[in-house]
Protein backbone atom coordinates (compact mmCIF):
# COMPACT_ATOMS: atom_id res chain seq x y z
CA UNK A 1 0.00 0.00 0.00
CA UNK A 2 1.74 3.13 -1.24
CA UNK A 3 0.71 6.65 -0.25
CA UNK A 4 -0.28 8.57 -3.36
CA UNK A 5 0.79 11.94 -1.94
CA UNK A 6 4.40 10.88 -1.39
CA UNK A 7 5.88 8.95 -4.32
CA UNK A 8 9.47 9.38 -3.10
CA UNK A 9 9.58 8.67 0.64
CA UNK A 10 13.36 8.13 0.60
CA UNK A 11 13.90 11.55 -1.00
CA UNK A 12 11.62 13.27 1.50
CA UNK A 13 13.31 11.47 4.39
CA UNK A 14 16.74 12.50 3.08
CA UNK A 15 15.49 16.08 2.87
CA UNK A 16 14.21 15.96 6.47
CA UNK A 17 17.57 14.63 7.68
CA UNK A 18 19.33 17.39 5.74
CA UNK A 19 17.06 19.98 7.39
CA UNK A 20 18.15 18.76 10.83
CA UNK A 21 21.75 19.37 9.74
CA UNK A 22 21.12 22.97 8.68
CA UNK A 23 23.05 25.30 11.03
CA UNK A 24 19.99 27.15 12.35
CA UNK A 25 18.10 23.91 13.01
CA UNK A 26 21.13 22.23 14.56
CA UNK A 27 21.39 25.26 16.85
CA UNK A 28 17.69 25.02 17.82
CA UNK A 29 18.06 21.31 18.55
CA UNK A 30 21.22 21.93 20.61
CA UNK A 31 19.45 24.56 22.72
CA UNK A 32 16.46 22.26 23.26
CA UNK A 33 18.84 19.43 24.24
CA UNK A 34 20.61 21.72 26.72
CA UNK A 35 17.26 22.74 28.24
CA UNK A 36 16.22 19.10 28.57
CA UNK A 37 19.38 18.02 30.45
CA UNK A 38 18.92 14.35 29.44
CA UNK A 39 15.61 14.24 31.35
CA UNK A 40 13.15 12.14 29.31
CA UNK A 41 10.15 14.24 30.33
CA UNK A 42 11.95 17.44 29.41
CA UNK A 43 13.13 15.90 26.13
CA UNK A 44 9.48 15.53 25.17
CA UNK A 45 8.73 19.04 26.37
CA UNK A 46 11.63 20.86 24.67
CA UNK A 47 13.10 18.69 21.93
CA UNK A 48 10.05 17.09 20.36
CA UNK A 49 8.31 20.35 19.39
CA UNK A 50 11.49 21.62 17.71
CA UNK A 51 12.01 18.31 15.88
CA UNK A 52 8.35 18.31 14.81
CA UNK A 53 8.60 21.88 13.51
CA UNK A 54 11.72 21.06 11.46
CA UNK A 55 9.98 18.05 9.90
CA UNK A 56 6.80 20.05 9.19
CA UNK A 57 8.77 22.70 7.31
CA UNK A 58 10.06 20.03 4.92
CA UNK A 59 7.12 17.68 4.47
CA UNK A 60 4.47 20.35 3.84
CA UNK A 61 6.07 20.81 0.41
CA UNK A 62 5.18 17.17 -0.31
CA UNK A 63 1.47 17.41 0.40
CA UNK A 64 1.47 16.62 4.12
CA UNK A 65 -0.48 18.95 6.38
CA UNK A 66 1.79 21.33 8.28
CA UNK A 67 0.67 20.23 11.73
CA UNK A 68 1.35 17.38 14.13
CA UNK A 69 -1.01 15.14 12.15
CA UNK A 70 1.09 15.62 9.00
CA UNK A 71 4.22 14.56 10.89
CA UNK A 72 2.43 11.49 12.26
CA UNK A 73 1.22 10.53 8.77
CA UNK A 74 4.76 10.94 7.45
CA UNK A 75 6.16 8.81 10.29
CA UNK A 76 3.59 6.06 9.58
CA UNK A 77 4.40 6.18 5.88
CA UNK A 78 8.14 5.82 6.54
CA UNK A 79 7.44 2.97 8.98
CA UNK A 80 5.46 1.15 6.27
CA UNK A 81 8.47 1.31 3.93
CA UNK A 82 11.13 0.33 6.50
CA UNK A 83 10.64 -3.43 6.11
CA UNK A 84 10.82 -3.27 2.31
CA UNK A 85 13.62 -0.77 1.86
CA UNK A 86 16.91 -1.00 3.80
CA UNK A 87 17.88 2.53 2.74
CA UNK A 88 14.71 3.96 4.27
CA UNK A 89 15.17 1.83 7.40
CA UNK A 90 18.71 3.16 7.78
CA UNK A 91 17.69 6.80 7.24
CA UNK A 92 14.75 6.40 9.61
CA UNK A 93 17.12 5.18 12.32
CA UNK A 94 19.40 8.13 11.65
CA UNK A 95 16.48 10.55 11.93
CA UNK A 96 15.23 9.05 15.20
CA UNK A 97 18.74 9.26 16.65
CA UNK A 98 18.68 13.02 16.01
CA UNK A 99 15.89 13.70 18.46
CA UNK A 100 15.46 10.63 20.63
CA UNK A 101 18.03 10.26 23.40
CA UNK A 102 20.07 7.07 23.23
CA UNK A 103 18.72 4.57 25.71
CA UNK A 104 21.71 3.60 27.79
CA UNK A 105 21.69 1.06 30.57
CA UNK A 106 24.13 1.52 33.41
CA UNK A 107 27.12 -0.80 33.13
CA UNK A 108 26.48 -4.14 34.81
CA UNK A 109 27.20 -3.96 38.51
CA UNK A 110 27.80 -0.20 38.54
CA UNK A 111 26.85 1.48 41.77
CA UNK A 112 25.88 -1.77 43.46
CA UNK A 113 29.04 -2.03 45.53
CA UNK A 114 29.88 -5.29 43.80
CA UNK A 115 33.55 -5.07 44.65
CA UNK A 116 34.36 -5.48 48.35
CA UNK A 117 36.68 -2.83 49.66
CA UNK A 118 39.66 -4.35 51.46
Amino acid sequence: RRAAECPYPAAVLAEVIKAFGAPENAQRMEEARDNACNDMGKMLQFLLPVATQIQQDVIKAYGFSSDGEGVLKFARLIKSYESQDPEIASMSGKLKAMFLPPMTLPPHGAGTGGVAAS
